[in-house]
């Protein structure tokens, strides 16, 4: 839990090597395995604080960051979505059910659920 926890104040933050920060950085890209990474941490995160009544203000703006800005940021039309189109939905629902999770604390997914691998 606390490398889930590292790991996202890294990314909310945008630090370089990030997703976030290569999404919106120099380069404009959209990195799978930083996305993995991201995606893995934000549900381990979920799985772990689901019945916790109190959640850190870092962790809420991040998870509702997250959810938006990827989404706006990738859909410009110059922007270099990755192949092929489904993947790139794929993520972004990813993005925001795990975003209502979070601040639901639970998901709309019958149990049991598997969430598979993008």
């Amino acid at each position: 839990m606390d490398d889930a926890l590292a790991l996202l104040r890294r990314e909310f933050d945008a630090e370089e090597g990030t997703f976030l920060f290569q999404l919106r950085g120099d380069g404009i890209q959209w990195d799978r395995v930083a996305f993995t990474r991201l995606e893995r941490a934000m549900r381990t995160v979920c799985e772990r604080l689901h019945d916790e009544e109190k959640l850190d203000r870092w962790l809420a703006e991040g998870f509702y960051y997250a959810s938006r800005f990827v989404r706006d940021w990738t859909s410009h039309p110059s922007f270099p979505r990755p192949e092929p189109p489904q993947f790139h939905e794929d993520c972004l629902a990813r993005l925001e059910d795990l975003a209502d999770w979070f601040f639901r604390g639970w998901h709309v997914y019958q149990e049991p659920h598997v969430w598979p691998d993008l």
